[in-house]
C-alpha cells in the first residue's frame, strides 16, 4: 500500500534528557506540526527528522526508534559536527542570510558546503531503505535543497514535492552562492515545488532560467524528460487552535492578570525569534521615536516585546541581544515612571496560553520583519481576536502580506512610516478596527493550514498526472509495425512533418539544413503516391520552404503557421496580423549581436529569430537567458509570444501556431490516416489537434504530448523509408 513520507530537518517532537537519566518526548506546538498531523498520522505514513539531538550510542538509538515507530516517525541521527557544520554553518550562516538578502552576513566555507551534501546525503538514505514504488514524498525547507534530486536519482518515478517556507531570493542575491546551480537542481528533483509568495516563485524561476537554461510557460518547466511545476501557496495557520485557545479560561485568568498588573494603558505586542531579519532594533526606534513626537502617549501605551532566545552563543547573534538590550534600556530609562514602564520585555518563549493572554489584551500588533518567509504571529493574532478588535501593523517585506491587505502596511526601513502608523493604529476607531479585522479573519479560516495541505497534496498529484499525460513511449518494434499496417491498407492519408530536428539535423548555419540526397529521395516516392497528403510543418520562413521543397507535391505551414501554401496554389497569410512591433523588437535583438559573437538575426515576415548556435559555449545560454528576461519584459500585455528553441530565440505573434495551422488543415479532407512528428515544443500544438487515433512521434527524449518518441532525425527517415516500402 501507497504511504505519504514527510521529510524536514526536524521532527515534529522535541527530545531530550530527563532528570532521571531517560529521554523525554514532547510534541511540538508548531503550525508546520499541526497541519501535517493529519497526514503523518495516518495508517503507515512516516515523518522522517533529526530528533532534536546527537545520540551517539547504538542502545540510545535503537531505543528512540522504537519510541518514535509508534507515533510515525523516524529519526535521522546526526553527529555534533553535523549539527555544527549542516545546520547551524551552511544552513544558517549561508543559505539563510542570502534568502534573507543579509549578503553580509554570508559565511563562504567548502566545510560547511561538504557537510551539507553529507546530511542531505544521509537524509537520502535513511529514505531509500522505506520508500516502495507509489509512494509520495514531501520535503521540507532549506536544509534540504538537494535532497529531492537525490531521491529522484534511486526513485525515478517517485511523486516528489517540496516546499520553501523562507524567501527565495532574487538571482542578483542567489547568484553570489558558489554552489548556486548545485542548490537550483537539487530541488528541481521535485516534481512539484511551492513558495509562500509569487515573488519567491518569479526569483525562482529566473534563476533556474539564467543559471539552469530552463525557461518555463506558467511555472511549468521541463527539466530532462519531466514536467516540473512551481506555484505559491501561502501557508495558513490552524484557525480554530487559537481561536479556541483564546477562549480557554486559563488564558482568560491569565489576561485578567497580566491587565491589571500593567494597568489602563494600550499595549502593543511584538514577538519574535531572536535573528537580524526581524527588524526588532528598528521596531524599538521607532517606538522612542513615536513618544518623543506623541507625548500625549506617555503613560497611556506600552510595548510588549517578547524574544524567543535563538543561537545567542553566535557572536553575530550575541551582538544582536545586546542592542535590543541597550536600545530597551535607554527607551525605559528616557520616557519611564514610576508607576510606568514604556517597554516590557521578555527574553524567553511562553507556553500557547500566555501567548493567547498577550494577543487578547493587545491593543496592536507589530510585526515587521526586514525580509520574511510568512510570518505565522500576525495570522495568530488575528486568530485569537474574537472580540474583532485590534490593528495589525505588518511588514511589507513579510510573506503575510500579500493576504492581509487591511492591515497597516509599512516599509520596515521608514522609521517615519512606522512611527505614523502606530499613531494611525493606536487612534483608529472601533468601527474600522472591527471592519478590517473580519476581512482578515474569514480569510484565515479559509486558507488555514488544513486547507494548505489538501491544496499541496492535489497540486502534486495534479502534476504527476500531467507527467503521466505526457510520458511518451518509445516506438517500439510492435508499434512500428501497427504504424507501417494501417498506412498499408489506409486510402487517403494526412502526415504532417516537422524540418529543422526532425527531417534534418541542426547545423551552425541554419542555411546548411537544406535537404540532402536521402531526404530529397524519401520526399521524392512518398508524394508520389496520390493518397499522401503530405504537409511540411515548420517554423521557418516560406521563402526558404519554397526554395528547396516546393518542387515536391507539398503543402506548407510556415513561420509557425502564419503562411499557408497548398499544392499548385499561392502562399497566403493565415490571419491578419501586426508586425508593426518588429523594428522595436529588432533593436534590441541587434544590441545582443552586437554583444555576442557569432549570434545573428533571422528575419521573417510575422517573427524574428536570434540565433547563437555558433556562439561559443556558456556565452550563448547567459546571453540568452539575459534577452529571453528581457524580451518577456517587453512584451508584456502585448500579442506577443517568446519561443526559446534549440540554439535560438524567436519572437511572434501569439494568436497563431502549429496547432491552429494543422487544424485548419485537417478539415479540408475526410482522412483515414494521420501522422505526425516534430522534436520542439512549438511542435506539441500540433499533437493535441490530431485526432486521437492519429501517430504521433517526438524526436528527443523530453515529455511530450505525442504518443510516441525516437531519439533521432535518423529514425524519422528510417520509420518514413519503411512507409514508402510498405
Amino acid at each position: 500500500m501507497s504511504k505519504t513520507i514527510i521529510v524536514s530537518n526536524r521532527l515534529p517532537i522535541k527530545i531530550a534528557h530527563g532528570e532521571d537519566g531517560n529521554f523525554k518526548y514532547n510534541t511540538s506546538e508548531g503550525g508546520l506540526a499541526t497541519g501535517l498531523g493529519s497526514i503523518y498520522k495516518e495508517g503507515n505514513n512516516i515523518w522522517l527528522g533529526w530528533p532534536g539531538l546527537a545520540v551517539n550510542k547504538a542502545e540510545d538509538r535503537e531505543e528512540i526508534c522504537s519510541e518514535l515507530a509508534s507515533s510515525n516517525m523516524r529519526p535521522v541521527f546526526l553527529t555534533k559536527s553535523e549539527i555544527e557544520e549542516y545546520y547551524e554553518g551552511f544552513s544558517n550562516e549561508t543559505l539563510w542570510p542570502n534568502f534573507h538578502y543579509f549578503n553580509q552576513h554570508i559565511v563562504y566555507n567548502d566545510d560547511f558546503w561538504d557537510a551539507y551534501k553529507r546530511v542531505n546525503k544521509k537524509f537520502a538514505k535513511e529514505l531509500n531503505e522505506i520508500i516502495e514504488d507509489g509512494d509520495s514524498i514531501w520535503i521540507h525547507d532549506y536544509q534540504l535543497l538537494l535532497l529531492p534530486e537525490l531521491v529522484r536519482e534511486n526513485h525515478p518515478n517517485s511523486s516528489i514535492g517540496f516546499f520553501l517556507h523562507i524567501p527565495f531570493p532574487s538571482f542578483e542575491s542567489f547568484r553570489l552562492l558558489p554552489w548556486r546551480r548545485e542548490l537550483l537542481m537539487g530541488m528541481l528533483g521535485s516534481d512539484f515545488i511551492g513558495f509562500h509568495t509569487y515573488d519567491d516563485m518569479r526569483h525562482f524561476l529566473s534563476s533556474v532560467n539564467r543559471l539552469a537554461g530552463i525557461g518555463n510557460t506558467n511555472g511549468q518547466m521541463n527539466v530532462g524528460n519531466r514536467l516540473v511545476q512551481a506555484d505559491a501557496l501561502p501557508m495558513g495557520i490552524d484557525y480554530e487552535r487559537y481561536a479556541k485557545a483564546a477562549a480557554l479560561p486559563d488564558t482568560l485568568d491569565r489576561e485578567v492578570r497580566y491587565r491589571t498588573s500593567l494597568g489602563d494603558v494600550k499595549l502593543v505586542l511584538s514577538i519574535d525569534r531572536l535573528d537580524y531579519s526581524k527588524g526588532i532594533p528598528e521596531r524599538l526606534k521607532a517606538f522612542e521615536i513615536f513618544l518623543a513626537e506623541n507625548e500625549e502617549f506617555i503613560g497611556n501605551v506600552s510595548l510588549l516585546m517578547v524574544v524567543v532566545p535563538s543561537r545567542d552563543q553566535v557572536p553575530m547573534y550575541a551582538n544582536l541581544k545586546s542592542e535590543i538590550e541597550l536600545l530597551v534600556g535607554r527607551v525605559n530609562g528616557r520616557f519611564g515612571r514610576i508607576n510606568w514602564a514604556p517597554i516590557h520585555y521578555f527574553y524567553r518563549s511562553f507556553p500557547l496560553n500566555a501567548l493567547s493572554a498577550f494577543y487578547r489584551i493587545s491593543h496592536v500588533a507589530l510585526v515587521t520583519p526586514m525580509r520574511d518567509g510568512m510570518n505565522l504571529v500576525c495570522k495568530e493574532y488575528i486568530a485569537s481576536k474574537l472580540d474583532k478588535k485590534g490593528v495589525l501593523i505588518l511588514s511589507e517585506m513579510a510573506g503575510s502580506s500579500k493576504e492581509l491587505s487591511d492591515a497597516i502596511l509599512i516599509n520596515p526601513n521608514d522609521l517615519d512610516q512606522l512611527v505614523n502608523a502606530l499613531k494611525e493604529a493606536l487612534t483608529m476607531p472601533l468601527d474600522e478596527q472591527k471592519a478590517r479585522m473580519e476581512i482578515m479573519q474569514e480569510s484565515l479560516k479559509r486558507y488555514n493550514i488544513h486547507a494548505w495541505v489538501k491544496l499541496f497534496m492535489k497540486r502534486l498529484k495534479h502534476i504527476k498526472e500531467e507527467q503521466e499525460n505526457l510520458r511518451t513511449k518509445p516506438l517500439s518494434f510492435d508499434v512500428r509495425k501497427q504504424i507501417i499496417k494501417e498506412y498499408g491498407k489506409a486510402k487517403d492519408r494526412i502526415i504532417f512533418l516537422d524540418y529543422d530536428g526532425t527531417l534534418v539535423g541542426f547545423y551552425t548555419d541554419p542555411g546548411d539544413s537544406k535537404p540532402d540526397k536521402e531526404l530529397e529521395k524519401i520526399l521524392s516516392e512518398l508524394t508520389a503516391d496520390p493518397s499522401n497528403h503530405v504537409i511540411i510543418i515548420s517554423g521557418r520562413g516560406r521563402h526558404n520552404l519554397d526554395q528547396w521543397l516546393s518542387k515536391y507535391k507539398v503543402g506548407f505551414i510556415a513561420e509557425h503557421g502564419v503562411w499557408h501554401k497548398e499544392i499548385g496554389k499561392d502562399w497566403e497569410c493565415f490571419v491578419e496580423l501586426d508586425n508593426s512591433w518588429q523594428e522595436e523588437f529588432k533593436k534590441v535583438l541587434e544590441m545582443y549581436v552586437d554583444r555576442t559573437p557569432g549570434s545573428f538575426i533571422e528575419k521573417k515576415d510575422y517573427s524574428l529569430v536570434w540565433h547563437y548556435r555558433k556562439v561559443e559555449t556558456g556565452l550563448g545560454e547567459l546571453r540568452s537567458r539575459e534577452l529571453t528576461s528581457h524580451l518577456k519584459y517587453l512584451s508584456a500585455e502585448r500579442d506577443i509570444q517568446i519561443q526559446e528553441g534549440d540554439m535560438v530565440i524567436e519572437i511572434k505573434n501569439s494568436s497563431v501556431n502549429k496547432g491552429i495551422a494543422a487544424a485548419s488543415w485537417l478539415k479540408k479532407g475526410n482522412y483515414d490516416y494521420h501522422f505526425a512528428c516534430g522534436d520542439d515544443w512549438t511542435d506539441e500544438d500540433t499533437f493535441k489537434v490530431m485526432p486521437l487515433h492519429a501517430h504521433t512521434i517526438k524526436v528527443g527524449m523530453t515529455s511530450s504530448a505525442a504518443k510516441f518518441r525516437v531519439e533521432s532525425f535518423q529514425e524519422i527517415r528510417e520509420l518514413l523509408r519503411d512507409l514508402i516500402n510498405q
